[in-house]
């Protein structure tokens, strides 16, 4: 899983960030419709939904078009409780697969557990537990940056195009980038904030290890992730490094 999904996971295609879903459930109607598909836990028709909350049949059908527009539910024409239907069949609406969670500024303690239960189980012959954090946390990132650049398809980077990608991709991640007169990159917040005020040395290296990964899996040349603790901060600042030969 990317750091990007990290605070919240969409299994669809679905482009909305964790605010604009939650925002949908402003609308009291609406988050009672959503409260009712959740009880049932299978596919209802608007006639159904409508009734539960005690508003029309075409309100409801918007209300829960609006959700499903969102990601937090999906809709098909399978019959409710999976019974044939002779005809066509209704319109229906069930949970979809998402799990959002809104943290201003991002926090993301679930990265680090899920960086260290990865390392318990992979753990190497030879390896102490902190080498097994860092590896994985090294493994974590290439595979996110490697299917960022994926996505963007940047082609070669430069030093200054690796600077500017890099900055992009973690600014979606929550470490707010925010680049200094001298040409760093200082990280304005660290998603690891309550555990790395507990214990610093381990999740500061987690982190080193992670975003050093990022780069390698961006392809980004002329980059160095460096540790430069600060209060109040990430403690990785990213640095123009020397210049591929």
């Amino acid at each position: 899983m990317g750091f990007a999904s990290e605070i919240w996971r969409y299994h669809g295609q679905v482009n909305n960030t964790p605010v604009e879903a939650v925002a949908v459930l402003a609308d009291a109607q609406r988050r009672g419709l959503f409260g009712f598909v959740r009880r049932v836990r299978r596919p209802v028709t608007r006639e159904e939904a409508a009734a539960a909350v005690g508003i029309s049949a075409k309100l409801a059908a918007f209300h829960l078009d609006k959700l499903v527009a969102a990601g937090l539910l999906r809709a098909g024409r399978e019959g409710p409780g999976g019974l044939p239907r002779v005809g066509r069949r209704p319109k229906v609406y069930e949970l979809a697969e998402v799990d959002i969670r809104v943290s201003i500024p991002e926090r993301r303690p679930d990265l680090i557990a899920e960086i260290l239960v990865d390392a318990v189980v992979t753990q190497q012959p030879g390896e102490d537990a902190r080498a097994a954090a860092l590896r994985t946390a090294r493994e974590r990132g290439r595979e996110w940056g490697a299917g960022e650049r994926a996505r963007i398809r940047p082609g070669r980077l430069g030093p200054e195009r690796s600077l500017t990608l890099t900055e992009a991709t973690l600014d979606r991640a929550g470490f707010e980038p925010a680049r200094t007169a001298s040409g760093e990159v200082r990280l304005r917040n660290c998603p690891f904030h309550q555990l790395a005020a507990r214990e610093p040395d381990l999740v500061c290296g987690i982190n080193h290890a992670y975003l050093g990964g990022v780069l390698a899996g961006l392809e980004a040349t002329g980059v160095d992730a460096v540790l430069a603790p600060r209060p109040g901060e990430c403690c990785v600042e990213l640095r123009p490094g020397p210049r591929p030969a």
